[in-house]
C-alpha cells in the first residue's frame, strides 16, 4: 500500500502527530518533530502531494483527509500505549 509506505518513512507519523492540534511554521515543526531540515522538507513535500498536509500563511497543518487519517490511526495508537505498558 502506498499510504503505509509513506507513513513508514522517517518522521512522517511524527509530523502528523505534531500537527494534530495546531498549525506550525517550518521551524516550530522542525523543533517539535526533532527532525533535520532536509528530512523534514522531503517528508512535507510527500505529505503535501498526498493531500494529507497543506501549507498557508499560518504554517503547515492537516487537511481534512489528514485529520481523518489521524482519527483512523487512533485505535492503533491506543493499542500501542497498552502494549508498551507491558514492558
Amino acid at each position: 500500500m502506498i499510504l503505509l509506505d509513506l507513513l513508514g518513512r522517517r518522521t512522517a507519523l511524527r509530523i502528523l502527530w505534531e500537527l494534530r492540534e495546531t498549525r506550525l511554521n517550518f521551524r516550530a515543526l522542525q523543533n517539535a518533530a526533532q527532525s533535520n531540515p532536509s528530512a523534514l522538507n522531503a517528508r512535507l513535500k510527500e505529505l503535501r502531494e498526498a493531500l494529507i498536509v497543506d501549507h498557508d500563511e499560518t504554517g503547515y497543518g492537516l487537511t481534512a483527509d489528514g485529520q481523518t487519517l489521524l482519527q483512523t490511526l487512533q485505535p492503533l495508537h491506543n493499542w500501542a500505549e497498552d502494549w508498551a505498558k507491558k514492558f
